[in-house]
């Protein structure tokens, strides 16, 4: 009996220092993509994209799971298996990555500095917001390094899901337009240009775009190293579910809060960080109250801050991974650790200096900027997920751990949803 105990505890154990990597992701995920996105969604369309966002949310599971699947399997991160897979995999992804990070990050800050901005009560511009957030989130991450960012994640998740669960419940109780929750009521708005522009604009992001199963990878590795023991594919995706899970039904919440409270109001969505925050809590608090101002206030800021330090974690480990897997950036010789953070530092520094740019000359322009990266981040979406599968159904893969039965099924429907929406964007665009 003793000896059960023993094991049973054990097991916990590693489960346990498994935990982390899939809420990173999910703090990750949760941002735009559910607080914007989602809440446009319900806003403008009460809950006529309901299924289209849970169908979303499916099918880029499978590739999303890829990434600490590969990483638990084989103790390597998608970038190393990346270049497995051969120079021309390595190059794709780097110029995807290249392409989108800027832009990205830029995005994500533009939003938190928005809601900072209005919670804290500054009145400042949002460069100026945007270059303390980012501050802050450097100094987070050269402090702190991954424990910290694992350990503020956990806390900002659990005051994320307890506050956005309150507001909606009492959205639900607070006598909004039932209206917006009639799936029906705008299907035909969406067969327009405007509405499909959007449609795709929202699938671009949700539940999350799909570099984040690359950070996935790499986070599963830093934890492992972290902790001292490298999680079992089991504990690995275990952890990815919880993280995906709360994602996925934290976008669906939103989209409900935007559908009961702001459906059906007549006002126009605000075409800059600062006003649309505003405005987002401006409708929740006449409808519920003054006194639910914190709870929604609370709850918007630490969306958007999750995320925003998950994708300023996020993108310079993936920059470093890239220069380390060309082999020119060689960890031979001596202080392996050090150069290694030097690169990580290097490349933090680059993309927030890079974001700043984006955001003074087009942060007041937010709901274009926005939709610009949603749609770039969709459009290299079937790229990312053939990669991943090709990789997980590869040799470099052990057998055992390769996808296979419904999730392989699952994962061929979701390439096939992904490059037959990307086919009709082109097709739209051209004629």
């Amino acid at each position: 009996m003793n000896m059960f105990f023993t094991f049973a505890s054990k097991r916990n154990r590693h489960l346990l220092s498994a935990l982390g990597p899939g809420l990173l992701m999910a703090g990750a995920s949760v941002g735009v993509s559910h607080l914007v996105q989602s809440t446009r969604a319900g806003a403008e369309y009460g809950t006529a994209l309901l299924l289209l966002v849970v169908a979303a949310c499916l099918l880029k599971l499978p590739f999303l799971e890829f990434g600490p699947r590969y990483a638990a399997a084989t103790g390597e991160s998608l970038i190393q298996g990346y270049r497995r897979l051969g120079h021309w995999a390595l190059a794709c992804v780097a110029l995807i990555t290249l392409g989108t990070m800027f832009i990205i990050q830029a995005s994500m800050t533009v939003v938190t500095s928005g809601l900072a901005g209005l919670v804290f009560g500054v009145d400042a511009s949002i460069t100026v917001l945007s270059a303390a957030v980012l501050a802050v989130c450097l100094l987070l991450l050269a402090i702190g390094r991954y424990q910290g960012l694992d350990l503020m994640m956990k806390i900002i998740m659990a005051v994320l899901a307890v506050s956005t669960l309150l507001a909606v419940l009492l959205a639900f109780g607070s006598g909004p337009d039932w209206a917006g929750l009639d799936p029906t009521t705008e299907i035909d708005r969406i067969w327009t240009a405007a509405g499909f522009a959007f449609v795709l604009a929202l699938l671009g992001w949700l539940p999350i775009p799909l570099d984040v199963a690359i950070w996935h990878s790499l986070w599963t590795l830093e934890r492992a190293q972290q902790t001292g023991h490298r999680p079992s594919v089991k504990h690995a995706l275990i952890d990815f579910h919880i993280g995906y899970a709360s994602a996925t039904v934290l976008a669906v919440l939103f989209l409900f809060l935007g559908a009961l409270m702001m459906y059906g109001s007549g006002l126009p969505l605000a075409d800059s960080a600062v006003a649309f925050s505003g405005q987002l809590v401006d409708m929740y608090t006449s409808a519920l109250g003054e006194w639910s101002r914190p709870i929604i206030a609370l709850a918007a800021l630490t969306t958007m801050f999750s995320t925003t330090l998950a994708v300023t974690d996020g993108f310079p480990r993936v920059i470093r991974a890239l220069m380390e897997a060309t082999g020119e950036a060689s960890s031979a010789g001596t202080d392996v650790e050090g150069r290694h953070r030097a690169r990580y530092m290097g490349a933090l520094l680059l993309i927030i200096l890079g974001a700043m740019i984006i955001i003074h000359f087009f942060g007041h322009r937010f709901t274009a900027l926005i939709d610009f990266a949603t749609t770039v981040s969709f459009l290299a979406a079937p790229v990312l997920a053939w990669l991943n599968l090709r990789l997980l159904t590869s040799e470099h893969t052990p057998a055992q751990y390769r996808p296979r039965g419904a999730l392989l099924a699952l994962a061929w429907t979701g390439f096939a949803f992904l490059v037959t929406f990307c086919l009709i964007w082109l097709g739209w665009r051209i004629l």
